[in-house]
């Protein structure tokens, strides 16, 4: 059973944006003094007296606009509409009602949908004169906020949850995996999401850098619960000449931060770059499951030896993720995308997966027979016994009679060992070493 879904809309710079982040409670959508900042629709979880919903922010609607981006935006926003329950109509309690505003309501009123009209920029007490020409739009009488100063905003969340359909769901679910699609611009991260979905959801164009947020997208595959975040491509530092990209850099991050898994997309024609390994780095670090995807490889000319080739320079240069399985993909055409689904769950298994501490500690004995630890000025390392402490990732617990005798060298080690028995395929693998004395 889906969630209901609320979606704020109207024109650009009214504060869409700062009234999504704040019923989100999170710095989602990049809020600017630059119109249209928002081109794509973006999702986020909310919630309100433990009634769980999808809240959406548009693009700014500029109906008679004919620019190519304006247009999508349009688009974006009538898909939102047709998927919304409820429908925020946002205005601007300063500027009065606009041509803009008309048609805007003009086109509300046609979708049959429940329409809240939400007047913004209002932060003195009582209902100023200047309100009471909103009624003009025939959508009733407007709700007073100030997004802003937070004002208004328990009465807005009030009156949405009374018109929340009696046949969706608001309760909160644990069992959904997070997947986050990281590349640099251009590289098809929209193309894969909406290839999988099956519809228009982010914006795709030429024109790189087209995803400027992270967009949010729950979707289920053969019974499996996924929450898709797309993200804005990261670009170099030295080509970040506006906040706004700034602010994308952030959101990726941001992204990786919140996520179980990342999706690392890769051009298969420009091969993998400086940019690539540093998102894969911020991934591996952070403890995030890791899938490669190759994407393009339909529009790759391939000789005997091609796969491999590719294969063997990101192995190479994604050298301290070796446990991260790669796989070719056309999110163009849709070329192994069951692939793709299966490796995200055994990664999502692999992820969870515990090691008794008796069968831990078989493989560390085995390991120091195999291989004698490194000692120094006569002092060689002992490893008394592990643990398993935590999982997602999985991290280990190892207690040793010296900690500066513990060489990254034999760490690796150690990690290779138990892969060799439990394999975490996709799962970084932390350790923590402790003198017994500690």
């Amino acid at each position: 059973m889906d969630r209901p879904i609320v979606c704020i809309v109207g024109r650009p710079n009214v504060g869409k944006s700062t009234l999504f982040n704040r019923i989100a409670r999170r710095r989602i959508a990049i809020t600017e003094d630059t119109p249209g900042v928002t081109r794509d629709r973006i999702y986020s979880e909310a919630e309100w007296l433990n009634r769980h919903f999808t809240l959406i922010d548009t693009g700014g609607l500029e109906p008679k606009s004919e620019d190519i981006i304006p247009l999508n935006i349009r688009k974006q926003v009538d898909m939102a509409v047709d998927n919304a329950d409820i429908i925020l109509f946002m205005v601007d309690g300063l500027d009065g009602i606009t041509p803009g505003d008309r048609e805007i309501a003009t086109m509300l009123r046609k979708s049959g949908k429940e329409i809240l009209l939400v007047c913004n920029k209002i932060d003195r007490a009582g209902t100023p004169d200047e309100v009471f020409e909103f009624y003009e739009l025939g959508i009733g009488a407007p709700i007073i906020i100030s997004a802003e100063q937070g004002l208004g905003i328990g009465d807005l969340l009030d009156e949405i949850v009374k018109l929340f359909p009696e046949n969706k769901d608001t309760e909160y679910h644990e069992d959904v995996l997070k997947v986050a699609v990281i590349g640099k611009p251009n590289v098809g991260k929209s193309s894969l999401i909406n290839k999988i979905l099956g519809e228009e959801r982010v914006i795709v164009t030429d024109i790189p850098g087209t995803t400027r947020d992270a967009v949010d997208t729950y979707f289920t595959h053969r019974d499996n619960k996924y929450l898709f975040i797309d993200t804005a491509g990261l670009r170099r530092k030295r080509s970040i000449y506006e906040d706004i990209e700034r602010y994308s850099v952030a959101r990726t991050l941001s992204a990786v931060d919140r996520t179980d898994i990342c999706i690392i997309m890769i051009d298969a024609i420009e091969g993998i770059t400086e940019q690539d390994t540093k998102i894969a780095g911020y991934a591996h670090e952070n403890g995030k499951g890791l899938l490669i995807a190759v994407n393009k490889w339909d529009l790759v000319e391939k000789e005997s030896d091609t796969y491999n080739r590719i294969e063997r320079d990101i192995r190479m240069k994604l050298a301290f993720m070796p446990y991260a399985p790669i796989v070719f993909i056309s999110a163009k055409t849709g070329r192994r995308l069951d692939k793709l689904f299966e490796f995200l769950q055994a990664i999502n298994n692999n992820y969870s997966l515990r090691i008794s501490t008796g069968v831990l500690n078989d493989i560390i004995n085995e390991a120091v027979l195999l291989n004698q630890p490194p000692s120094d000025k006569g002092v060689r390392l002992k490893i008394y016994y592990g643990t398993q402490v935590s999982v997602r990732p999985p991290k280990f617990l190892i207690f040793i009679n010296r900690r500066r005798l513990m060489h990254f060298s034999y760490r690796r080690y150690l990690e290779n060992q138990i892969r060799q028995y439990f394999g975490f395929e996709g799962v970084p693998i932390w350790f923590e070493f402790k003198e017994k004395d500690d």
